[in-house]
Order: C-alpha cells, then structure tokens, then sequence
C-alpha cells in the first residue's frame, strides 16, 4: 500500500498567478505541474467534454491551429482541452480566464507537451499496454466502478474508450521522460539544507514565511485606453479605501473583483511565501495581519491585498503526526467481483459493530495481504506511507472507528484507526525531510527550465487562432 506518485493541482496559486500577471503566468504555473495525470475522473457519468466538442463541431469544421514539429494540433483538440480544465479549474473554484485568453494558454499548453511527447518517443521511451491497462484500472478503482463498467460509462458520455487509453498512454509517456530527464537536476547538497536551517533560525528568507493573502483584482483589458485604465484605478483605490475603513472584504470581492479566490473571498491559500508572485510578497511584507495594501499594478490589472495569515513556517519533520491502523483487505478477482467484496466487508463491519466478531480473527482468517498475520495491523504510520485513497480515509476516523467498505487500486478494505501519536524526529531525520522538501522545489523549478528548453528547440507554426 505504499505511496505512488500523484500530482497536486495546486488551484489557488495558479489563481494568484493569473491574477499577478496574466496569460505567461498561468502558462508558468501550469507548467510546473510535472504530471497531468489524475486518477480521478471529473464528475463521470455527467456531461462530458466530448459531448461538448462534438455539439461544437456540428457547427463548424475542425481545422489545424498549429503546427509542432510537422504534427498538427487541432482546433477541436484545444476545446476539447479547455472543456476539461475548465471543469477542474471549476471544481477547485479556481477562476477561469476570459476565453480568448484561456484558448492561448490551452493552446500553449498542448505545444509543450507535445515538444516533450516527440523528445519522449525519439529517445526510446515506452509505456507497454499492461501499464496502460493498469492506469485504467487505478481510474475505475479511484471512481469506484470496473473497467467494464467505466467503460459503459464512457461510451454512454460519448467518450471513445480507445481515445481515453490513447491519452492515458499520453500521460505514462510524459511522466516518464520527465522523472528521466529531471531526476539528475534535483539533487540536494548539505550545503543547501544548511543554508535552509540557517534561514528558519534567523527568519529571513522567503521560505521561511508561511502567508494567506486575499486579494481584489480589477481587471485591465490589454487594449485598454488612458480613460479606462484611469477609471479602472478609480475603481481599485476605492475597493481599497472601502476596505481599510473596515468593509467586508469578502464583500468586496464579490462586488470589485475579477478573481473571486477558492471560496469566494478572495483568499488564496496558507503557502511559503517564495510560492506567491513576488509582487504580493514585496507588497505586503511589512503590513500586519488584517492589513490592507493596494492597490498595486501588475500585468493583469490593480490589486488590492489582505493580509489573512502570516507566520513563521515550521521546521519540515520536526514532528509528525503518525497513525496506527488496520484493515481488512480482499482483491477482486473472477471468483470475487468488486461488489461482492464490497458487501462481505459491510457484513464483516455490522458484526464487528454489534460485538459479534472480532476485526483482528476476521483479518486472519479474510485478509488477503501480508498484514493478515499481525490481525490487519498496518503499524505506525507516517503521512505519505499509504496511496492517496487509502491515507485520505484513514486521515477522517476517530481512534477506534471503521470506515465504510473502501476500494483502492489495490482491492476493497475495511480500516479501522487504532490509534495516534506525534513523534518527534531525530535530527538526521529532519535532515531528511528537508531534503525531500526542498527536492520538490527544485523539481518544479527544473520542470520550468526543462520544459522551456524542449519548446525552444522545437519548430512550431501557429496556423488559424483557436475558438
């Protein structure tokens, strides 16, 4: 049950980005996100982007927008695209971009991954169809049906099957050329750990500073006049003033802003400080939480900022919070289908609730896993030990409570926490987890860097705008 790799769409920063500096910014932001791929598909079984396409295509013709190294990018490809990620973007009460805008940065988006796709195939990287059938499977699992059944579910959407597996594949192929080509440029020295340590004694540094900020953004269209970048600043300094006279900022978002933030309130999001846009940090560096500064220019519009939260960040891995648990485990196979997994462990989960059976003899006797020994004891457990799925369940149970049947990429359990402790780590550990942290950073930054140079050297023609 040990953790794979699967990336975090962090929304609110790319909000911050957008609204910082435009169209380059999301396109920066997006980039650094060195895996697209997610498990979990949006909303299935409701209206699907490729029922929107289609309905678009009946009114007129595809046609090529670019073109990438003598391969085409389609008109019908972009909407197809911009459908999905404006269905994330919205899941996330991200905000989405005026349309021609976001049509480019979809567009872009799509020229670097196809750059990276060609460098992937031309140096020999492979993805084999057992690695395809087994990401179909962690989709259907992560969506709680079979693959027989996702597929109905698909086909009824009006989503080619054959076309899901083909970009599926897409995705493997990009994964794998980056982890490649990245791993070599994200190694962390014990110099840099120091100098990381040296920084949170001293609070300098923007890594060392965690802040929330919210944010009113008016907007400025890039064609606009004197007169309307006059009247537009009118209309920022007086959201400001409002704002300092002690007006509900959220309020104000509402009524002045462009971007309306996660929940509606502007605000962005607790995050190291080098994660928000320069201009927010240097703008609000000296302003006390609940302060208000603005409005401030950039090449989206004027802003107008918040302080909600700011704090000192805390040492990565000085103490962890850890979790005792343990499961029940059956695997679907062609004798136990997923469903019928499913009700033998909430028969198992009643018996065990009206004291009728005991969760550690039913693991011995049912768990199909090397834990049946030890009664389903999973041990002790730190954050990132278990698959997404499987942690974010146990993450949500009280001591001594069981979940409800869980299906992961692994099978159908039953969880039930034990118990929880903080435990504090030994300094070689803490080194550790700085290093692990800062490797992070340092893969988004070498993602950037890398996917600039891929696109650089790749020839692309831009032919019709996108629509």
């Amino acid at each position: 049950m040990t953790k794979s790799f699967i990336p975090n769409l962090r929304l609110p920063l790319i909000a911050a980005m957008i609204a910082t500096l435009g169209a380059p910014a999301l396109l920066a932001q997006v980039q650094t996100q060195r895996s697209p791929f997610q498990l979990r598909l949006p909303n299935l079984g409701g209206p699907s982007a490729a029922a929107g396409v289609a309905t678009g295509a009946q009114r007129q013709a595809d046609y090529i927008v670019a073109v990438v190294n003598s391969e085409p990018v389609t008109n019908n490809e972009v909407r197809a695209r911009m459908l999905r990620t404006e269905q994330q973007m919205r899941q996330q009460a991200a905000p989405v971009p005026p349309r021609p805008e976001f049509a480019r940065l979809v567009l872009e988006r799509i020229i670097n991954e196809r750059a990276q796709l060609q460098l992937a195939r031309e140096n020999g990287v492979q993805v084999t169809e057992s690695a395809v059938d087994d990401a179909v499977a962690n989709v259907a699992r992560q969506n709680q049906l079979s693959v027989d059944e996702l597929r109905r579910r698909m086909t009824a959407d009006g989503l080619a099957f054959s076309q899901f597996r083909g970009d599926l594949r897409n995705e493997l192929l990009l994964t794998r050329v980056r982890e490649r080509e990245l791993e070599g440029r994200a190694r962390i020295s014990e110099q840099e750990i120091d100098q990381f340590l040296r920084d949170q004694e001293s609070g300098t540094g923007a890594s060392a500073m965690e802040i929330n900020l919210a944010q009113i953004l008016v907007a400025v269209p890039d064609n606009a006049g004197a007169a309307e970048l006059a009247t537009l600043q009118a209309r920022a300094q007086l959201a400001a003033e409002r704002a300092r006279s002690g007006a509900d900022f959220a309020g104000l978002v509402k009524e002045f802003s462009s971007v309306p933030g996660r929940g509606g309130d502007g605000q962005m999001g607790l995050a190291a400080a080098d994660r928000y846009p320069p201009l927010f940090v240097e703008a609000t560096q000296t302003v006390p939480i609940g302060g208000v500064t603005g409005p401030v220019r950039s090449g989206a519009g004027f802003h107008v900022l918040k302080v909600i939260e700011k704090k000192r960040a805390g040492m990565p891995g000085a103490a962890v919070n850890e979790t005792r648990a343990r499961h029940i485990l059956l695997r679907p196979s062609a004798q136990l289908t997923e469903a019928a997994a499913i009700a033998r462990l909430a028969d198992f989960q009643k018996r065990i609730a009206a004291g009728q059976a005991d969760f550690a003899a039913l693991a011995r006797e049912h768990s199909q896993d090397g834990s049946a020994k030890e009664g389903g004891d999973l041990g002790w457990a730190s954050p990132g030990m278990f698959v997404p799925e499987f942690e974010e369940r146990m993450n949500s149970l009280a001591p001594g409570q069981m979940s409800d049947p869980l299906v992961s990429r692994f099978g159908v359990h039953l969880l039930q926490v034990v118990e929880r402790r903080t435990t504090k780590l030994a300094p070689r550990e803490q080194r550790e987890a700085i290093r692990e942290m800062l490797r992070e950073k340092k893969l988004d930054e070498s993602y950037l860097t890398w996917s600039q140079e891929v696109r650089g050297r790749a020839y692309v023609e831009y032919r019709e705008p996108p629509q």
